[in-house]
């Protein structure tokens, strides 16, 4: 028996096979019509495969929520309805990387019995799906099956957890910081779990980046490939059910005990967007906001947020030159801090780890050293705020009371460091922190966390977010981490999902073969234009100085052309690019355009389009490589040139190298 029927515009519900209505397939195309999902719905399951202008980039592949009672999501379906739509809206992004975002798709909704529902949305970007729940009174998931199957043995870029790890269950606490391991699936570690976002290659040079987003109230997801095949599972860190004060100085929640399920909901749940995004070149990865477009819009008055820069004192020790009182965690060094920041017109200082006596985990006792209400009183007389860090335990015991007392005291904003885990537990941390820091208006920097999902959209005053192997690890003396290659990489990946906590900013550069790892007094791998390219092609609202106010100010040039650089802009573009080769970017913020490019430890000429500056005559500011700079990291050239007509600049970038330029009329 054959059974035809129209749905709407982009939806067909296919041929069935006898008996009559076993198998119902649809199909939901993007906007442009070069995507298109089949969703297929058996008496069995509910399947999925995605097309991009006819190359299969992903298989048919299964989706299910378990639940109690016996109760289950996608498993023995039965589909009661459908409903359909199309969007195309303007998003207002006030701290983004972008004024705007177009948001335009075509959904399905497909409901089922048991007050269930199953929303896909497609984008001239990807695909997304996520589940809905109406069950009224409390669910317990038991687990939930995303899958991913490829044709062939794909090439992937995978972020697995930590190395020697001995159990499963020590990968949910990690720090979320690794680098990329680039292999076949099917020769993916089986011991060991992978965080999102993850990037696979697909047929002719597109590639697949599988992402999540309005992570709110439920666990994150990790990918894991069992069996060598060409399949990855799902797979979720359980709910705590013991959790006891610990780690490092006491500041941490370490997991004893976990329950046999992952999520505890309760009502009219919608649970987090599942999405994949396919890219035709690389640079498309670069330049996606589909993170942006799923999150919960924010609600209320974040008109107060203001992003900016903070100078910062960890990752270089506490060091200054030529001043006459011994440094570290005193009044008299962070009068200084402030008074390089006002200087510079750098918004605040971060006052980091020491601030609140170690091992007592007390946010509301101050070393004896400090006289906080001195230093907030000084630096609104210089126009900078204080930043200060804080230990997840503390600040999530008495997150009301701290977030009122130090607004009330004039501190602008938490950076909150130690989770480490990503279980519904913390992930409902996140957006409590979120909500309550906003009811004192506070800025959150949330540090030693999972990647982000939204929550900085739906909580603007979220201005950053680590999640990311930034520059902080330059300091540790492990065995050499090829940093350069992974801040080509980042971009293309972890950077979809939103800000990165990196910061950048070394003064003292060098190349390969000169790099050491030294605590106090750290270095960057590379040239310093690729310090200054960084703060152009990250995405960062809350960036950090992270040297020395005595290095910066040996190095007025750069230091003031760092300073200039906005951390929220009008309009980004990414010019070109390659995963794990070259990067070059620009963005603008009012009538000023800057552009940042990086490559790897290859030697890279690459030619940039400027067209997108239009008509009139344009003069820039640029910093390129010097020629010694392959070996002395440090050798850069400035110069001040005028935009040739035909818009096209040819950039030259040493091993390890950047350009950074400032283009005005």
């Amino acid at each position: 028996m054959k059974h035809v029927t129209r749905i709407a515009f982009v939806l067909l519900m296919a041929t069935c096979t006898a008996p009559a209505f076993s198998q119902k397939t649809f199909v939901l195309c993007s906007p442009d019509e070069k995507f298109q999902s089949e969703i297929k719905i058996s008496t069995t399951d509910i399947k999925y495969n995605i097309k991009h202008d006819g190359d299969l980039m992903l298989d048919f592949s299964r989706i299910h929520m378990s639940l109690d009672k016996g109760r289950a999501f996608g498993i023995n379906p039965k589909l009661s309805g459908t409903k359909t739509k199309t969007v195309d809206r303007i998003l207002n992004a006030d701290i983004y990387k972008k004024k705007e975002v177009r948001d335009n798709f075509n959904e399905l909704t497909l409901k089922f019995k048991g007050n269930y529902r199953i929303v896909f949305r497609a984008y001239n970007e990807g695909i997304a799906y996520r589940f809905e729940s109406d069950i009224k009174g409390d669910i317990i998931v038991e687990n939930e099956l995303s899958e991913f199957n490829f044709l062939h043995d794909a090439k992937a870029y995978i972020p697995y957890v930590r190395d020697n790890v001995a159990t499963l269950e020590s990968q949910f606490g990690n720090p979320f910081e690794n680098i990329y391991k680039y292999e076949n699936i099917s020769q993916w570690d089986t011991s060991r779990i992978a965080f999102l976002p993850l990037l696979v290659e697909g047929r002719n040079g597109k590639k697949l980046c599988i992402l999540e987003a309005d992570l709110l109230n439920y666990p994150g997801m990790y990918l894991y490939n069992g069996d060598g095949s060409n399949t990855l599972k799902s797979v979720f860190a359980p709910y705590p059910k013991e959790v006891e004060q610990g780690g490092y100085l006491n500041l941490q929640g370490l997991v004893k005990s976990r329950e046999p399920y992952i999520a505890k909901v309760s009502g009219v749940t919608s649970f987090p967007w599942r999405i994949m995004v396919v890219s035709e070149n690389d640079k498309e990865l670069a330049d996606n906001d589909m993170v942006f477009k799923l999150a919960t819009r924010p609600q209320g008055d974040f008109s107060w947020v203001k992003p900016g820069k903070a100078a910062w004192e960890w990752w270089h020790a506490w060091n200054l030159l030529g001043v006459d009182f011994k440094t570290g965690i005193n009044n008299e060094t962070y009068k200084c801090y402030i008074d390089f920041a006002s200087r510079y017109g750098v918004e605040y200082i971060l006052l980091d780890d020491g601030w609140s006596p170690k091992n007592e985990a007390d946010l509301f006792k101050v070393v004896p050293e400090l006289d906080l209400p001195e230093l907030v009183r000084y630096g609104k007389e210089r126009n900078v705020g204080l930043i200060l860090w804080a230990g997840y335990y503390p600040f999530d015991r008495d997150m009301e009371s701290v977030c009122k007392y130090y607004s009330e005291m004039g501190i602008k904003g938490f950076k909150v460091d130690y989770m480490e885990r990503d279980d519904q537990l913390m992930v409902d941390f996140h957006h409590r922190a979120a909500e309550v820091a906003a009811k004192y208006k506070l800025l959150l920097d949330l540090h030693g966390t999972y990647k982000p999902t939204g929550l900085q959209c739906t909580y603007p005053n979220v201005v950053n977010i680590e999640g990311v192997h930034g520059l902080e690890q330059m300091k540790f003396p492990t065995a050499f981490v090829d940093q350069v290659t992974y801040d080509v990489t980042m971009p293309f990946i972890r950077m979809m999902a939103g800000p990165v906590d990196y910061t950048q900013g070394a003064m003292h550069n060098a190349s390969r073969e000169n790099f050491r790892a030294i605590h106090d007094e750290p270095m960057s791998q590379g040239t310093r234009c690729r310090q200054l390219a960084e703060y152009i092609v990250f995405d960062s609202p809350l960036n950090m100085l992270c040297d020395s106010p005595s290095s910066y100010e040996r190095e007025h040039e750069c230091t003031s052309f760092i300073a200039g650089i906005p951390t929220v802009w009008d309009h980004t573009t990414v010019l070109c690019g390659k995963v794990s080769e070259y990067i070059a970017t620009a963005r603008q913020k009012g009538n000023i355009w800057y552009v940042g490019a990086m490559t790897n430890w290859e030697e890279c000429t690459i030619e940039i389009d400027l067209s997108f500056l239009g008509a009139g005559d344009f003069k820039a500011e640029i910093f390129r490589d010097g020629v010694n700079a392959y070996r002395y990291a440090r050798d850069y050239k400035k110069e001040l040139i005028e935009i040739p007509a035909d818009r096209k600049l040819k950039v030259r970038m040493v091993p390890g190298g950047g350009f950074a330029a400032r283009i005005y009329q």
